[in-house]
């Protein structure tokens, strides 16, 4: 026994003390070829779980294919951006997210529970021009409603108030969905207090983005910038994990649109939320998000920081056109 502590008391501290040991530790933190690394991991880290994953989802109408066998990722406190000219799809992938169409094939899950599935079927089993035919045998079609009640909530390029209600109403039937009232204690007034609750909870959102002041007034009567920021609130109101804002800068000035780069990043720290956005202004793109997929004709040519994409030559082509014979004018 004493021979065994002898001997590995000397192999303990050579590994420690050793003049060759102690440059491997340091290379380990301060090589700046490991500084990368060590960020790498923690992003990793806060990335984790993931929130939202498309694999291989084919959206055809007919012949026409809008979206072509898209893949992503979202993570749990990102905000990623999904851009692309117009036309290539964008919106198309958001209506599959939330249940308005049923993707031709593919899965989409949200926090790993399987909330789209789909394989061509019927005519379109002949007309299918997508890839992966035969990969997925399932069919999960949950509607809009249990979407929203699962954790996700969206805003539309145009916006889609209830016009002629008021702007505190607005909140107030996106609170309902959460209300665990019933047909009964509804009729006898037997939820009151949970009726309350939700209107304290409503009035508490519209302060917070700052339409308390107009909770009367009617929703169409807000300035253009006033009714973004309602829709959203009326989005918050369903207490979602996971918030799509499809072009939620369009028709903003560029003061409006700084406003609103701050306003998302407030929300999504304030509720603790994940965001997926659709966004032609480049500048509120680069500026707000952690990670860009970017789509033309439906399929997706680059992902990556917003660095990455902006020195992509394929992202550059799509948006402004690549020159026809170039390589020829150069030699």
């Amino acid at each position: 026994m004493a021979d065994v502590m002898l001997t590995a008391q000397p192999t303990v501290r050579q590994s420690v003390q050793q003049p060759t040991a102690q440059p491997t530790i340091r290379q380990s933190v301060q090589q700046p070829t490991a500084q990368p690394t060590i960020r790498q991991s923690a992003q990793h880290t806060v990335e984790q779980p993931t929130v939202l994953r498309l694999e291989d989802v084919t959206m055809q109408f007919g012949g026409v294919v809008a979206v072509d066998n898209l893949s992503l990722e979202v993570n749990k406190g990102e905000i990623v951006a999904l851009i692309g000219p117009n036309g290539a799809g964008k919106t198309t992938v958001f209506n599959c997210i939330t249940g308005v169409y049923e993707p031709t094939n593919g899965r989409i899950a949200l926090h790993g529970e399987v909330i789209a599935e789909n394989h061509p079927q019927g005519k379109m089993k002949a007309l299918y021009k997508g890839q992966n035919n035969g990969k997925y045998t399932k069919t999960v079609r949950l509607t809009p409603d249990r979407i929203t009640w699962r954790g996700i909530a969206r805003t539309f390029q145009n916006i889609r108030l209830f016009k002629a209600l008021t702007v505190f109403d607005n909140v107030m039937i996106a609170k309902h969905m959460r209300a665990k009232q019933n047909v009964f204690s509804a009729t006898f007034r037997l939820n009151a207090k949970e009726e309350r609750r939700m209107r304290d909870e409503a009035l508490a959102l519209l302060e917070a983005q700052n339409l308390v002041d107009m909770k009367d007034h009617i929703a169409s009567s807000l300035p253009y910038g006033l009714q973004r920021r309602l829709e959203i609130a009326r989005a918050l109101a369903t207490d979602p994990a996971l918030l799509l804002l499809d072009e939620p800068a369009a028709g903003m000035n560029p003061q409006e649109t700084q406003d609103l780069a701050d306003f998302i990043r407030q929300i999504r720290k304030e509720y603790r939320l994940t965001i997926l956005l659709i966004e032609h202004h480049m500048d509120l793109v680069m500026r707000i998000s952690e990670k860009i997929y970017v789509l033309d004709f439906g399929r997706m040519i680059s992902h990556g920081t917003p660095d990455e994409v902006r020195n992509d030559h394929k992202v550059i082509d799509a948006y402004l056109g690549a020159v026809e014979g170039e390589e020829g004018e150069e030699s």
